[in-house]
């Protein structure tokens, strides 16, 4: 049941959330509270040495532990988002996937655990393990290459909706995950902001 006190949780800009209606319980079954899986982030992220740490979801959180939402809040959007500077760049680790709070924590957790994992065992990688993490710069300028509504394949004066739905395409095109590239992603990321902020 959704609580009064919710609020909008804050997805970065970028990353695609998950259908309600996709969602469901982590399949496996984490075997932690909700408290020790909002914990087991802060611990990861203390061993990767990342500052500027904040764990954001629809629920409020408690004065004490502010990482962590109260334990009898279950808002309707179980999103976690993990904000905080890793190597002197902003970076964003969200998880919407999962139909619980505590699951979409500890997938976090566990995610945060596995890209460490790469520096534990040596393992060689070409650019930066959090590149598909990384919060596009708020300045950075679109007319360094081709116009907006070149990059999204719209008239220039197409209708803000023709705009929202050509970007969501060319994101998933473009998303490193998918075979693109972080500059790529972030160019169609910036068209779409340079299209709909005129």
């Amino acid at each position: 049941m959704a609580d009064a006190t919710e609020s909008e949780l804050d997805w970065p800009p970028g990353f695609e959330r998950t259908p309600p209606e996709e969602r469901e319980p982590y399949p496996h079954g984490f075997r932690v509270t909700r408290a020790e899986a909002f914990d087991s982030i802060l611990a990861e992220l203390e061993l990767m040495d990342a500052v500027n740490i904040r764990i954001e979801t629809a629920a409020p959180h408690t004065q004490t532990h502010p990482h962590r939402p109260y334990a009898d809040r279950d808002p309707a959007d179980p999103g976690v988002v993990v904000y905080c500077d890793l190597d002197g760049q902003g970076v964003a680790f969200p998880c919407d996937r999962w139909a619980s709070l505590r699951d979409n924590a500890r997938a976090i957790a566990k995610y945060l655990d596995a890209k460490r994992a790469l520096d534990r065992y040596g393992v060689q990688t070409v650019g930066s393990e959090f590149e598909t993490q990384a919060l596009p710069e708020p300045d950075e300028a679109v007319a360094t290459g081709p116009p907006p509504h070149e990059v999204l394949g719209v008239a220039p004066d197409a209708p803000e909706a023709v705009v929202r739905g050509a970007a969501r395409a060319r994101k998933k095109e473009t998303h490193p995950d998918n075979g693109g590239s972080t500059e790529a992603f972030q160019r169609v990321i910036a068209a779409e902001e340079a299209m709909c902020d005129e």
